[in-house]
């Protein structure tokens, strides 16, 4: 006999119990809840602001793993906590650190995207994703999780073309795509105003402070690529809007699933052809 046709089923983005039949979420509002490319395990719950953030977060930790067993003789061992478990040089090189060697030399545009998913050391990915887990759910509460997916891609992308045009020879890191959600956050208080949006832009405008600070004391920072994320988060922020002025739209979920999919393809590429590189050249 053929199964009979569920009445209900829990929402794929809020997870409340709901009719099959509802068109759309009445707690969350999302679109066609039943749809078979919503409601299944691999989409189910992208947009929820805990789910977006551990996938993220999960990237940038896997791609770290990945380039300290490329090459485990060339990882670096220190009591230094700042150079303590940094992979090798030529591992983050093969994986997609970006910067005028790997562009001009190798032709490797494509590490503009994957160098926001590497880093140098323990305390450099611990760090980033510390900021990047203050940061995002602000984001995503502000201008929607389709938009944050668009502003960190995107303000990471532009933070590292800066400083390729700036001469920066190899770097790596997610600064640039932080800094980008710095910048969106920024614009937001000072567009936004009143006493929540003044709040806003002056905590964050003290951030900004600290890390120019930050920038200026600390040798090996990319600060072309810290403002060139942070301009670029600015800009983006306007362009794109937050939900008070602007909810999301079409054109923000497909500009999100194209950063997504760039996203996904360019690391696959990249751990693809470092691995080829390593074991069978």
């Amino acid at each position: 006999m053929p199964e009979p046709k569920r009445s209900s089923l829990l929402c794929p983005n809020c997870r409340k119990l709901i009719s099959a039949d509802e068109p759309r979420c009445p707690y969350c509002g999302t679109s066609r809840p039943a749809a078979p490319w919503r409601n299944n395990p691999w989409t189910r719950g992208l947009g929820r602001e805990e789910t977006l953030v551990n996938w993220v977060i999960s990237l940038n930790v896997g791609m770290f793993i990945l380039a300290l067993l490329l090459n485990p003789t060339g990882t670096r061992v220190s009591l230094n906590p700042l150079t303590a478990l940094a992979p090798s040089d030529l591992s983050l090189l093969h994986l997609g650190a970006t910067g005028t060697i790997p562009i001009d030399r190798l032709h490797r545009w494509w590490s503009l995207l994957s160098a926001n998913y590497l880093h140098g050391g323990i305390l450099h990915i611990v760090f980033n994703m510390l900021a990047f887990r203050q940061l995002a759910p602000f984001v995503i509460r502000e201008y929607g999780p389709y938009r944050m997916i668009s502003l960190y891609t995107l303000s990471g992308v532009g933070g590292f073309l800066v400083s390729y045009l700036a001469g920066v020879a190899l770097t790596i890191g997610a600064s640039a795509a932080v800094c980008g959600l710095i910048g969106a956050a920024l614009f937001y208080g000072k567009n936004r105003g009143g006493a929540y949006g003044q709040a806003v832009y002056k905590q964050v405008s003290g951030w900004v402070v600290g890390l120019f600070i930050f920038g200026l004391l600390v040798p090996g920072i990319n600060n072309w690529g810290h403002g060139g994320g942070l301009i670029g988060g600015a800009l983006l922020g306007y362009l794109l809007g937050y939900r008070e002025r602007r909810p999301e739209t079409l054109f923000h979920k497909s500009l999100a699933g194209i950063c997504a999919a760039l996203t996904v393809l360019t690391l696959g590429w990249a751990a693809l052809s470092a691995l080829f590189l390593r074991f069978a050249a």
